[in-house]
């Protein structure tokens, strides 16, 4: 058992609280042949972040829709934390939640500590390469319920930053008004654990069985599980 004081709790998803297979899998199964219709909208979201995609790919300035699609989809096809293409899948997932074509997938383990902790006063905050748009919808369809009610705030690599510079965590914790050594980030990506320790956060790794980082060497104590982290304030 990793026995923790802390304030606040920030939860990354992939392979933290959720299976990186199912995002990996269905969602994006779901999103990539929806990208040529969502990039050719007349919104002010979709228009930056295809300018954006354009850059990032290398694209002509002219290139069609099809083109940038195409381009985006060989991005999903080497998991390229992407931050034009996770506004977009963003956009395109939040539209499946809402029309109960996708739903979303949680370890069992998660939302019955999440429940513990928010009713012992602990908070609760999320942080993601995947868009603010994509992450509530997913907390909210989660088949055990409404898990958005148990957390305060949600971060993106838009709103917070990179999620390997320590730079992110300075700003999350000014933006929850917490002191950094009163944070604690869980999640299962080494890097991102030397970041959050290096802002002087607390940081637990989550090391399940199956998951991309399995297995890695983390600079700090790694469990398999929720059930195996105390905290307390």
């Amino acid at each position: 058992m990793t026995r923790i004081s802390a304030d606040v709790v920030v939860l990354d998803i992939e392979g933290t609280t959720s299976a990186a297979g199912f995002i990996l899998g269905d969602l994006y199964d779901y999103a990539r042949p929806r990208l040529d219709e969502v990039l050719g909208r007349d919104d002010d979201t979709v228009r930056a972040a295809r300018a954006d995609a354009i850059a990032e790919t290398g694209l002509d300035a002219d290139a069609t829709d099809a083109e940038v699609a195409e381009a985006l989809r060989g991005l999903m096809a080497s998991d390229v934390k992407s931050t034009p293409l996770k506004t977009l899948q963003g956009i395109i997932w939040a539209e499946g939640f809402a029309a109960g074509e996708i739903h979303s997938q949680f370890f069992d383990d998660v939302p019955p500590r999440l429940r513990a902790w928010h009713k012992d006063g602990i908070r609760l905050a999320v942080y993601s390469s995947g868009s603010i748009a994509s992450q509530v919808p997913w907390f909210r369809h989660a088949p055990q319920g409404d898990l958005t009610v148990l957390v305060e705030d949600f971060f993106d690599t838009v709103s917070a930053g990179p999620k390997k510079e320590s730079g992110s965590y300075d700003r999350i914790a000014a933006a929850l008004g917490v002191e950094p050594g009163r944070a604690l980030f869980l999640t299962d990506h080494p890097d991102e654990v030397a970041a959050a320790l290096a802002a002087g956060w607390q940081a637990v790794a989550l090391d399940r069985a199956g998951e991309p980082w399995a297995g890695s060497d983390f600079a700090a104590d790694a469990v398999a599980s929720f059930d195996e982290i105390e905290i307390t304030r």
